[in-house]
């Protein structure tokens, strides 16, 4: 099928000329102005969109933006009598293919529209490898093709969109954050912050500094107040690493988070309410912790509601690329 082809331009002239000139190899759609475009780009899917930059009622720079959100799609290449570097510059930064002055002989449009359809081919054609890799072999760019990566890609897609927490257990080194990163992106939280936070690479007060946050005056240095990572993800994802190596003073912090959506910055008598996933993370078994006595129980069980574990490198040879 031909490819279809929106004019945009108050030219009669220029608008029959290239309706002439391109009517054998495209299916073509004009409009005078630009809210006429945005009409048709809403109705219909053009591959392709000629756009002038000067029209009764706005101005064609500014529509590329409008025209793309309708359809990321289309290729936009723009017309204007009157070109300058920073004009040129700006149109691209918009979203623009090409930018063409006027006037143009047939052979330069023709040749400008080939190379843009060209590119949108092999832009659907990476989309369409990217995805069918995805889906076969990896999840949100993790790659994995053994048994054991597929069925944890499938619990993800189960739990990502709950807000259930997660206990991801697994050696150094297996990609816990990049597992902790995709759950985020395909829950509706995605829009929200993803913090991270080594809890085994801190001491203890500054751990809780920097998940709680502090009040001005809360302890020597602490010249202003600050937020802790806690409340700057508030309706997004805290990523806490190494969780079995947090003493049990924070570990019953952790526990009122979790319990009542709430905590108190250092130095602070005013509880602070966060809406947070959390999902935690260990290179150790936190139940052998909690029989040990170093963990506590409650606090797993509230931590351990998913529990995905991934197995080491050496097992799943098929992922070794």
């Amino acid at each position: 099928m031909k490819p279809k082809l929106l004019i945009v331009d108050d030219d009669d002239a220029l608008r029959e000329m290239l309706r002439q000139a391109l009517g054998k190899d495209y299916r073509i759609e004009e409009a005078e102005r630009g809210e006429e475009a945005l009409r048709k780009m809403e109705k219909d899917e053009f591959d392709l969109c000629l756009l002038d930059i000067i029209l009764p009622d706005a101005d064609g720079i500014e529509l590329i933006p409008e025209l793309k959100g309708i359809s990321p799609s289309t290729v936009v290449i723009v017309m204007t009598g009157y070109p300058t570097v920073e004009r040129a510059v700006d149109a691209m930064k918009k979203g623009a293919f090409d930018f063409v002055k006027k006037p143009f002989g047939v052979k330069e449009i023709r040749f400008i529209l080939k190379r843009a359809v060209e590119e949108k081919k092999l832009r659907e054609a990476y989309e369409n490898l990217v995805e069918f890799a995805d889906a076969r072999f990896s999840f949100s760019g993790i790659i994995g093709k053994s048994k054991a990566m597929k069925e944890i890609f499938r619990l993800i897609r189960t739990v990502a969109p709950s807000n259930a927490t997660i206990l991801i257990e697994g050696e150094s080194g297996t990609g816990k954050e990049l597992l902790a990163k995709a759950i985020h992106r395909n829950s509706p939280r995605k829009n929200g912050k993803f913090v991270a936070i080594n809890c085994g690479a801190l001491p203890e007060t500054l751990l809780e500094s920097e998940l709680f946050g502090y009040k001005k005056g809360a302890f020597t240095g602490a010249v202003s107040s600050k937020k802790g990572l806690f409340e700057v993800a508030d309706r997004g994802t805290v990523f806490l690493d190494e969780i079995g190596n947090t003493s049990p003073s924070f570990q019953m912090k952790l526990l009122r988070v979790l319990e009542e959506g709430s905590f108190y910055p250092l130095g602070s008598t005013e509880p602070v309410k966060v809406d947070v996933r959390i999902i935690s993370a260990t290179n150790t078994s936190l139940e052998e912790l909690v029989e040990k006595g170093v963990f506590r129980q409650d606090l797993y069980f509230r931590l351990n509601v998913v529990k995905i574990v991934i197995p080491p490198l050496r097992e799943r040879k098929e992922d070794i690329p």
